[in-house]
């Protein structure tokens, strides 16, 4: 079983392109399924439909219906994979079905609280400077966390106003910036990047206090300070900018198939999910503000 997830994982890394925390997390949900494998003394490549099930069946027992259903889709995606290269002949998986998640709306926020959040860095201090360029990027294009600390310099064009980034399954995408996010990065990188370098040569975009990468762990701390500083009550993390960025466009009328591309989402359904925030959004305004509510 070890040498076959082994081979899964790889193909999962160089043919499907798949990220690296999709990956880590099928990892995860594998081991799992190794341990039941275990446990009952069964063999993945003569285990029958009866058995998965009844692994599907365990699971239920402790398990959120969101980790349900992904482990059954990292099993159901291992015996594709065994089936396509000659493994077994039959899936025992293929009619093994996932639970329906509820569509969860994001938390967004406020145009106001936005505004607050981007007031907070100081930027007199190399790190004020970081924050502000990463702040303001980050609204600014929508950008995953990943894909945020994961830029080089090399990655911004500042004289056309774009960032070029890599999003899920290494999928290159092209995302304008506005001028405050223009100017932000400016200016870190004149002083405050440099300053943080301490005399290294390192293409990456953000920096840590050490002159090293800033990591996902570290921005999620930055942004949770920055909103408690800012007053704000909400749940704050970098998706809650994302959302926000999408939410704003399509409120102003950005079309869907747009905001779809910026956010690097291959199906547009996915992006459908802020359009029932902005219907939201448009009903408390309705309630608020028309004569006969």
């Amino acid at each position: 079983m070890y040498e076959l997830t082994d081979q899964f994982i790889n193909y999962l890394r160089l043919e499907r392109g798949l990220a690296d925390n999709t990956i880590e997390a099928y990892s995860r949900d594998l081991i799992k399924f190794t341990q039941f494998l275990e446990k009952s003394d069964l063999d993945p490549l003569q285990i029958s439909r009866d058995q998965i099930s009844e692994y599907a069946g365990a699971l239920r027992k402790g398990l959120s219906a969101r980790s349900i259903a992904r482990n059954i889709s990292a099993t159901k995606m291992f015996f594709r994979f065994l089936t396509s290269e000659g493994y077994i002949k039959e899936n025992p998986a293929r009619l093994l079905e996932t639970p329906r998640l509820p569509r969860r709306l994001p938390d967004v926020l406020s145009m106001a609280e936005v505004e607050r959040l981007l007031a907070q860095p100081d930027a007199s201090t190399p790190l004020g400077e970081r924050d502000c360029a990463m702040l303001e990027l980050l609204y600014a294009t929508g950008l995953r966390v990943s894909e945020l600390v994961g830029l080089r310099v090399l990655s911004i064009n500042l004289e056309s106003g774009h960032v070029r980034t890599f999003g899920k399954g290494s999928k290159e995408r092209l995302v304008p910036m506005g001028g405050k996010a223009i100017q932000a990065l400016r200016e870190y990188l004149s002083n405050g990047r440099f300053q943080l370098l301490k005399g290294a040569n390192l293409p990456y975009l953000f920096l840590n206090f050490r002159g090293r990468p800033l990591t996902r762990q570290g921005f999620w701390k930055i942004i949770k300070k920055y909103g408690k500083e800012a007053g704000i009550q909400k749940e704050i993390t970098p998706h809650s900018i994302r959302h926000s960025f999408a939410s704003h466009l399509l409120e102003a009328g950005a079309d869907l198939r747009s905001v779809q591309v910026m956010l690097g989402h291959e199906d547009i359904s996915t992006t459908q999910i802020y359009t029932h925030v902005t219907r939201k959004r448009l009903k408390e305004i309705h309630a608020k503000c028309h004569p006969r509510p």
